[in-house]
C-alpha cells in the first residue's frame, strides 16, 4: 500500500471514528453519573436512524434533511427522559445486573416496535443536501459528507468539554461521575439530575444515528451492532472519559480502514486478507489495551476491591422441603419421555430447557458466588459444541468421545481466556469475556476450511438409541442433574467459601491466606468446562451450529436465564432458564412480534420481582415465618 493510499484510509477512517465517538460518548456519560450498563443505547442509536430516514423522505430539501438531524436527536432524547422516569427510575436501588435486564427487555420492545412502524426491510435514506459530492485528496475522490463528519466528532467533544468545564449543570456531571451520593448529601436533586443525563445521552444516540443516514441504511440490525462499538470505545477510552471515549474511536477506526486498506496480502508463503480482521479488529484493540491497562487509556485506575456483587447470607444446604421438591421435579422429568407420548415435541422443548439450565448454572457459579460478570460466557458454550461437532465430522469419533471432548475444549478455552480476566473487575471484567466471545466468533465465521463458516457443521446427529428423542432427553437429563450437582458440591466446599471470600473483600481474603485470583481462576475453568457439556449436546441435539452458537445475544440470553430466577440463590439460575425456554418457546410461536411480547413480560418481572423468581418466593417465605 502506498503513502497516499495509507493517508486516504486514515481519512476514511476519521469520518468512521465520528460516528462511533457519537453514539459511545452518550453510553459513557449515563454510565458516569447513573452507574447503569445501558443495553438499550443501540436500540436509540437505531431510533435516530429510523425517525430521521421518515422526516427527511417526508419532508425534503435541505431544511427536511439537517432538520431530520436536530429534530431526530431531540425526539430520541425525549424517549430517553421517559425511561429514566417510567422505568429505570424505579430500579436504581436494585442490583446493577437487574437494570441491565431491564434495558435488554427495551432492546426487544423497541426492535419490534421498529419492525411494526417501518417494516423488516433496509431503509436508504436520501443523501446530504449540499455534500452529495466528492473531493480529490491524495489522488483519489472522497465524498464530501465523510469530509463533513471528520470534523463533527472533534466539534461535539469540544462542545461537550466547555459545556462540562463551564456550566453549573457539566459540574454536577463531572461530581456526580466522582462520588454520586455525595452530591445527593450536598441537595442537589439527582432524580432531575439523571433524567437530564439520560436525555442527553440518548440524544446524542440519536444524533450519531441520524447522521449515518447518508452513509448506511436504517435497518434492525444497527441496535446490536452500534451497542457492541459502543462498549468497546467507552472501555477502550477509559469509563468516563470523553477524550478516551473519542481517542479510542480514532483508534479502533483507523485500525479496521487500514486493514481495508492492506486488503490481501502475502507472507511465509501464505495468502491472508486483512479486511477480514475488520470483523474483530475493535475486540482485538480491547483485549490487548486492558490487558496492558485495566482501567482504559484515560480512564482512573479503579480501588482494588471488587465489589460487584452484595455480600449476602452464607449459602446453607437445601431444607428438606427443598429436596422433596427436588425429588418430585426429578421423578417427573425421569417420566416425561412416557407421560408425554402423545406430544413428542414436550421432549424437544424439554432438552432445550435442561441445556439451558446447564447454561445459566455454569454462568451463575462465576457471576453470583464468584461476582464476575460474563458477557462472553457463549464462547465456552460455542467451544464445546464446535469441539463435539468437528471431531465427528473430521476424525469420525463416536458421540460419547465427542461428549468427552466437549468439555475439554471449553476447559482450554476457559483457562486461557479467565487468565486475563480474572486480572479485572466490574464492566471491565466483563467486556473484556466479550471480547474473547467475539475473538472465537470471528474465528470460528472466517475459518472456512474447517468450521464451514457461515453455513457451519451440518449432518451431527446422534447414533442409535440415542436418535430417540426420548433417549436423548434422558442422556440430557443424567448430565444436566450431574453438572447443578457438581456446581452445588463445589460451592459447599472449602473453594467454594474461598470463591465468596475473594467476591466479598479480596483484601481481607488475601490476608487470610487465600490466593483470589487463582481461586477465581480456577472457577472460570471449572464453569467454562460445564458450559462445553451443554454446548456439545446442544450439537447432536440440532444436528447441526454455526457461529450463532457464540453469539453475543446467547451470551446476554444467559444472564436473562440467571437475573430472572435470582442470581443471589443456587435454584435460582436453573428456574430461570426453565422459565426463559420455555416462555421464549411460547412466545415465538404465537406473535410475530414476540420480542415485544417477551420484553414486556421481563419488564414486569424486573419490576414485580426485583430479586429473581426464586428471590420473591425466598422473601415471602422469610417474610411469613418472621411474622
Amino acid at each position: 500500500m502506498t503513502l497516499s493510499a495509507f493517508l486516504f484510509q486514515a481519512l476514511n477512517g476519521l469520518s468512521s471514528a465520528s460516528g462511533l465517538f457519537l453514539v459511545a460518548v452518550g453510553l459513557s456519560l449515563i454510565f458516569g453519573v447513573t452507574r447503569i450498563i445501558n443495553i438499550a443505547h443501540g436500540s436509540l442509536y437505531m431510533l435516530g436512524t429510523y425517525i430521521a430516514y421518515s422526516i427527511a423522505t417526508r419532508i425534503g430539501g435541505g431544511l427536511g434533511y439537517w432538520g431530520a438531524m436536530i429534530a431526530a436527536a431531540l425526539a430520541v432524547g425525549l424517549i430517553g427522559a421517559l425511561i429514566e422516569i417510567v422505568l429505570l427510575r424505579r430500579i436504581y436501588r436494585a442490583p446493577e445486573l437487574f437494570q441491565l435486564l431491564a434495558t435488554f427487555a427495551l432492546v426487544l420492545v423497541f426492535n419490534d416496535a421498529a419492525l411494526y412502524l417501518w417494516g423488516p426491510e433496509d431503509l436508504l435514506g436520501p443523501r446530504a443536501p449540499g455534500l452529495r459530492g466528492a473531493v480529490e485528496i491524495f489522488g483519489r475522490q472522497l465524498p464530501s459528507y465523510d469530509l463533513f463528519l471528520i470534523f463533527v466528532g472533534p466539534a461535539v467533544l469540544l462542545a461537550l468539554h466547555f459545556a462540562l468545564k463551564g456550566s453549573r449543570f457539566g459540574r454536577l456531571i463531572r461530581a456526580a461521575t466522582q462520588d454520586r451520593e455525595m452530591v445527593g448529601a450536598l441537595g442537589v436533586n439527582q432524580a432531575i439530575l439523571f433524567t437530564c443525563v439520560f436525555a442527553l445521552g440518548a440524544a446524542l444516540a440519536g444524533f450519531g444515528g441520524a447522521l449515518q443516514l447518508a452513509r448506511e441504511p436504517a435497518s434492525l440490525s444497527t441496535d446490536l451492532v452500534a451497542l457492541s462499538d459502543a462498549f468497546v470505545v467507552v472501555v477502550v477510552g477509559g469509563m468516563g472519559s470523553l477524550t478516551g471515549a473519542y481517542l479510542a474511536a480514532v483508534i479502533i477506526a483507523e485500525v479496521k480502514a487500514i486493514c481495508i486498506g492492506i486488503g490481501v496480502f502475502h507472507i511465509a508463503g501464505f495468502t491472508l486478507n486483512a479486511s477480514k480482521f475488520t470483523l474483530v479488529a475493535e475486540f482485538l484493540v480491547m483485549a490487548i489495551v486492558l490487558i496492558a491497562r485495566p482501567y482504559g487509556l484515560l480512564g482512573k485506575r479503579q480501588g482494588a476491591v471488587r465489589t460487584v456483587a452484595e455480600p449476602e447470607e452464607p449459602i446453607r444446604p437445601a431444607t428438606p422441603l427443598l429436596k422433596v421438591l427436588a425429588a418430585i421435579v426429578l421423578a417427573v422429568l425421569v417420566a416425561l419421555p412416557w407421560l408425554a407420548q402423545g406430544s413428542p415435541y414436550v421432549l424437544i422443548l424439554g432438552i432445550d430447557a435442561l441445556i439451558a439450565v446447564i447454561f445459566a448454572t455454569s454462568l451463575h457459579f462465576i457471576a453470583g458466588p464468584g461476582g464476575m460478570h460474563s458477557f462472553g460466557h457463549a464462547a465456552y458454550f460455542g467451544l464445546g459444541a464446535y469441539g463435539a461437532a468437528l471431531l465427528v465430522k473430521w476424525l469420525a469419533v463416536p458421540m460419547g468421545v465427542a461428549l468427552l471432548a466437549a468439555p475439554v475444549v471449553a476447559l482450554a478455552g476457559a483457562l486461557l481466556f479467565g487468565w486475563f480476566a480474572v486480572r479485572l473487575s466490574g464492566v471491565y471484567l466483563a467486556m473484556l469475556t466479550l471480547a474473547f466471545a467475539q475473538i472465537v466468533w470471528a474465528t470460528v465465521f472466517q475459518w472456512e476450511e474447517l468450521t464451514g463458516g457461515s453455513n457451519g457443521v451440518i449432518g451431527i446427529w446422534p447414533p442409535p438409541p440415542f436418535d430417540k428423542t426420548s433417549i436423548y432427553f434422558l442422556l440430557t437429563l443424567a448430565l444436566a442433574v450431574v453438572a447443578v450437582l457438581l456446581l452445588r458440591r463445589l460451592l459447599f466446599a472449602p473453594f467454594g467459601y474461598a470463591m465468596r471470600a475473594g467476591r466479598d473483600n479480596p483484601l481481607r481474603a488475601e490476608a487470610i491466606g487465600i490466593d483470589v485470583k487463582r481461586v477465581h481462576w480456577l472457577a472460570f475453568a471449572v464453569a467454562g468446562a460445564v458450559c462445553g457439556v451443554g454446548g456439545g449436546l446442544f450439537a447432536f441435539a440440532k444436528g447441526s451450529i454455526s457461529p450463532e452458537t457464540i453469539s453475543v445475544g446467547r451470551s446476554i440470553d444467559g444472564l436473562v436465564m440467571v437475573l430472572l430466577g435470582g442470581i443471589q440463590t443456587l435454584t435460582g439460575p436453573i428456574v430461570g432458564a426453565s422459565f426463559f425456554a420455555v416462555l421464549q418457546d411460547m412466545v415465538m410461536r404465537d406473535t410475530e412480534y414476540w420480542r415485544a411480547m417477551l420484553g414486556g413480560i421481563i419488564l414486569v418481572l424486573v419490576l414485580a420481582f426485583p430479586q429473581g423468581i426464586v428471590g420473591a418466593v425466598v422473601a415471602l417465605f422469610r417474610k411469613r415465618r418472621a411474622s
